[in-house]
């Protein structure tokens, strides 16, 4: 299944993937600058992150009038679950937030691999659908993780730090077949 875009999809949909990697990289350093331990600042950029997804998804549903707009709704309620998991477990320690983290990734990431796939005709949307997929297995990984001695919040910075990266990709290829 695919979409007929609607007129202007792809910018806008392009402006708001550079919004997205702009803000994914901040997120990432931050992150990554104090993800030794759960404090202020890191417990509230781990939340802050499901919580910047869910406003740039309600953009994008808004944007795409209908198109692909069961996975994008379904992303919506994830990442604000996630906020809220995230808010609890940034309490409870590393684990319980790489934990509330991974199953956010999974999930959200089969939402975002639907959604590219079904805006495929778009162009620029192979990266969505490759971070979709990666940000499934990622977020396998980071609930093994844990169970594991020694887990950090570090990889969560790479995730986010990688995935902004796919979001730059698709919009450069988005100005190309616009």
């Amino acid at each position: 299944m695919t979409i007929d875009a609607p007129a202007g999809l792809a910018p806008a949909l392009r402006t708001l993937y550079l919004v997205r990697f702009g803000f994914a990289v901040v997120w990432a350093v931050l992150l990554f600058l104090t993800a030794t331990e759960i404090g202020p600042v890191s417990g509230t950029l781990l939340v802050l992150y499901p919580l910047f997804d869910v406003a740039a998804v309600v953009v994008d549903s808004r944007t795409s009038r209908g198109g692909a707009s069961v996975a994008l709704y379904a992303n919506i309620a994830v990442s604000t679950l996630a906020a809220a998991g995230l808010a609890f477990a940034v309490t409870s320690g590393i684990p319980a937030v790489l934990t509330v983290w991974g199953a956010w990734a999974v999930v959200s990431g089969v939402a975002q691999l639907a959604v590219g796939l079904v805006r495929r005709s778009l162009g620029g949307q192979w990266p969505m659908i490759l971070s979709g997929g990666i940000s499934t297995l990622a977020g396998t990984s980071f609930v093994l993780q844990a169970g594991a001695e020694g887990a950090t919040l570090s990889n969560l910075a790479g995730y986010a730090a990688i995935g902004g990266v796919f979001f730059l990709v698709s919009a450069l290829r988005l100005r190309s077949t616009s």
